[in-house]
Parts: C-alpha cells; sequence; structure tokens
C-alpha cells in the first residue's frame, strides 16, 4: 500500500471554510425562517432541476435532504433523476412549464454547446446560463481489466501496442463516454492523445450514460471508459476493471460538473436564482467538510438518489483511491472538492478551456469568439451575489485564473487559447 503524504488540505483551507461555516450559522442565526424572511423573497417557491446518479450532485442533495433550499424560500425544489446528458439535455429544451426541468447539475459544456443549437433539435438555440461549479476534480479513466497487463496508468501510450493487436485480430477499441463534447469527452480525449493514441481515428468513441458504464464494461462492450463516481470504484470493487488514472492526475483542481439554468428562468426570477444559489453553496461547504463524508456516502446511496452501497461512494470522496491494480493511495488529495479552492466559483478561464478542446476535436468552429461566449453564458455575478448575501468574504478577486499547466507539460493561457491548440499535435484535423 503506498502512503502519499503529500498536500491534501492545508490548515489554511480548513480555516477558510470553517470560517465560511461560521458565517453560514451566523445568517441562520439572524434569518431563523430563512435568509429572505425580512425582505423581497423568491419569485417562485421551487425550480424543477436534473441530476445525474453522480457524486458531483451532491450539493443538490444535500441542499434538498438538509432543508436548505426550504430555508432560502424555495420549499418546492424538485430533483429529478436524469437517464442520461442526452435526457438532461432533452428536458432542459423543453423547460420546467412543459414537463421538462429549468436548471440541472450538467456537464460543464453542455450550457454552451445548448445555447449556439449544436446539441439540439433542428439546431434551435436554448439560451443557458452557468451560476456555479459544483466541484473540481475526482473523475476517472478506467480500462478493462485485460489491459492490466499493460501497466497502463497516466501515460496512454502503453495501450498502443494492445490495441493495435487486437485491431489486427479483427476486432474494434470502444472508449466511452457520457456525452460528445463533454467533460468526460474532454479528459479521455486529452489521455489517449496526450500518450499518442487519436481519439477519432485509432478507436472508436461510443456514448453511455453513467450509470451504465460498469455493466456494460462487464459483458465486454468495452476496453475504457472515462466517468465520474460512484462508478469507477464500483468497477474496482466489483472486480472487473482498474482505473488507470483520475482526471486530477490530467490536472489537478481542474472544474467539473456545473449548476446551470435556462437563461429565461433567470431572467423572470432572479431572487429565486440567487436564493438557489445561496443554498447550493450552504451545501458545498457542508458537503467539504471531511467529518461529513460518511453522512453523505450513505445519503447518495439511497435508492432514491444513487441506490448503490455507500462503500462505492465513500472511498474517493475521501481521497483514497483502489485503482485496482494492486496500487491504492491514501491521502491523495484528489478527493472531489465542492467548496475549498475555490471550487464552487465559475471561473471564466475554466469555461474558455472546453470551449478550446471542443474548437480541437470539431465541436465549435475555429473562429469561435470563445471570450464573447462565456461573457454570455458564465453568470458570475450571481455567484458573487449570492455570496454577498451570505457574508462570504473569501471570493476571488478576478473571473479569470492564471495558466494552466497539464501533465504532459502544455500550458492554457486563457488569454491566448490559439497558442495552446497551435501547441497540440492530435486535433481532429490531424
Amino acid at each position: 500500500m503506498t502512503k502519499n503524504t503529500g498536500p491534501s488540505i492545508s490548515r489554511r483551507q480548513i480555516l477558510k471554510v470553517s470560517a465560511a461555516a461560521a458565517v453560514v450559522s451566523a445568517v441562520r442565526a439572524a434569518f431563523p425562517s430563512g435568509a429572505f424572511a425580512a425582505g423581497r423573497g423568491p419569485e417562485v417557491p421551487g425550480i424543477k432541476l436534473g441530476y445525474i446518479a453522480l457524486t458531483d450532485a451532491a450539493p443538490l442533495i444535500i441542499a434538498k435532504e438538509k432543508g436548505l433550499f426550504e430555508k432560502h424560500g424555495l420549499p418546492d425544489v424538485e430533483l429529478l433523476k436524469q437517464a442520461s446528458w442526452g435526457a438532461t439535455r432533452d428536458n432542459l429544451v423543453l423547460g420546467g412549464a412543459a414537463n421538462g426541468i429549468d436548471g440541472a447539475h450538467i456537464l460543464t459544456p453542455m450550457p454552451y454547446l445548448i445555447s449556439t443549437g449544436k446539441v439540439t433539435q433542428n439546431n434551435v438555440p436554448v439560451p443557458m446560463s452557468i451560476v456555479a461549479r459544483l466541484n473540481l476534480d475526482s473523475q476517472g479513466i478506467s480500462v478493462a481489466k485485460d489491459y492490466a497487463g499493460t501497466g497502463v496508468q497516466r501515460d496512454a501510450s502503453k495501450l498502443k501496442d494492445a490495441f493495435a493487436a487486437k485491431k489486427a485480430a479483427g476486432g474494434e477499441i470502444k472508449v466511452a463516454m457520457t456525452f460528445p463534447g463533454g467533460t468526460h469527452d474532454l479528459w479521455i480525449r486529452y489521455w489517449l492523445a496526450a500518450g499518442g493514441i487519436h481519439p477519432d481515428k485509432d478507436v472508436s468513441t461510443i456514448v453511455v450514460p453513467p450509470p451504465q458504464m460498469v455493466a456494460n464494461m462487464k459483458v465486454g462492450n468495452m476496453d475504457a471508459f472515462c466517468v465520474g463516481e460512484p462508478w469507477n470504484e464500483q468497477l474496482v470493487n466489483q472486480g472487473i476493471g482498474f482505473t488507470a488514472c483520475t482526471t486530477g492526475e490530467l490536472w489537478k483542481g481542474h472544474p467539473e460538473k456545473a449548476l446551470g439554468l435556462r437563461s429565461d428562468w433567470i431572467e423572470t426570477n432572479p431572487n429565486a436564482a440567487k436564493a438557489l444559489m445561496m443554498a447550493v453553496m450552504e451545501a458545498q461547504i457542508w458537503a467539504d467538510s471531511m467529518d461529513n463524508k460518511e453522512e453523505m456516502s450513505v445519503i447518495l446511496g439511497k435508492r432514491q438518489w444513487f441506490n448503490v452501497p455507500p462503500k462505492d461512494v465513500a472511498g474517493r470522496l475521501k481521497g483514497t483511491i483502489n485503482y485496482g491494480n494492486g496500487r491504492v493511495v491514501e491521502g491523495s488529495g484528489l478527493e472531489m472538492k465542492f467548496w475549498k479552492d475555490h471550487a464552487s466559483y465559475p471561473f471564466k478561464s475554466h469555461d474558455r478551456w472546453f470551449l478550446t478542446e471542443n474548437i480541437r476535436w470539431g465541436k465549435f468552429a475555429p473562429d469561435t469568439d470563445i471570450k464573447g461566449l462565456v461573457d454570455k453564458v458564465n453568470r458570475e455575478d450571481i455567484w458573487r451575489a449570492a455570496a454577498a448575501d451570505l457574508g462570504i468574504t473569501d471570493i476571488p478577486a478576478s473571473t479569470s485564473r492564471g495558466p494552466e499547466t497539464f501533465f504532459d507539460g502544455k500550458v492554457f493561457d486563457p488569454e491566448h487559447p490559439e497558442a495552446y491548440l497551435d501547441s497540440l499535435t492530435i486535433k481532429a484535423s490531424a
């Protein structure tokens, strides 16, 4: 067993989370009937929100379980489980008034793909907004146990010979992700390309809903997949495959899911949008505490939410990673982050990377106005307003983080995405 004594959560970070929690407690004391008791409340009592059975939906589930929506004047929030990201898209396009949904736990690129009509029926744009990031890190790239002998981990090149041999024998290499152009698609493409494997030429990429990943690998329908937890851990616990690497090993502290809302819903219900954010932020603070991880695993494992054993959720939620190939790392620092390290803040620079990668793979045109599109969809102003009302002072000074460096040495400068694209040898046009 390997014990990693590297950085996990620093004392300073603990103090930040504790301070934020103290602020929330003060807000509760000041407004015993809810933050809007003394002023103008939300325009509506609730909203229909979609979620997929993934650990990073925890802030919405915890807000529901702990009564935080109700506390902030939204007693009728409905959390509706979605069968797939495609179903999430379709229900967002319908909208809550037409028996769909008005917001969701969502793959960060999806509000951009929906807003521009790239993934909607007849390419009709449906304006969407990102109001928060729900988490950082803790997705996994897992491989069928047949490839254990390759020793593949973060370096995907170790699969090249095995993949070539299977193709030479008439087999097809199937690599699964959850939605074209979504985060899991981009993570596994980055991993493969960094290892010299072209994701559009050397393998076949297929779409599989997150809860169906393990079952499909069990019957041999795929060679590798990228998905969020608890499905990588469940794969390992069932002895079906192993995790080559977590996505945090590709880019430490990377952005993942977002809270996306229909823009027309926000325009009609600005107070409700802010109230929703306040409830979710309180839930993120609660979810980030190590003291609450076991309870959260039990909550998420409930039949109504994920319907999985809590042990499938707990390990990686706490940063203990059993890769399933004899490698176990405790205190990895790669646990899912909901609040610390400004996990909740929707940095515009992060969204720019997702758009740039989708230009790389042909989902957006090379002349896409990245900055303009991000400024239109990313509503970090709502996050800031909610934080101010909660009394949270640890707010990023800028909407952009500096250049990001990936495990293979590539650097993304959000001010110069074209330089990043030029540095990549494998892309859709290559």
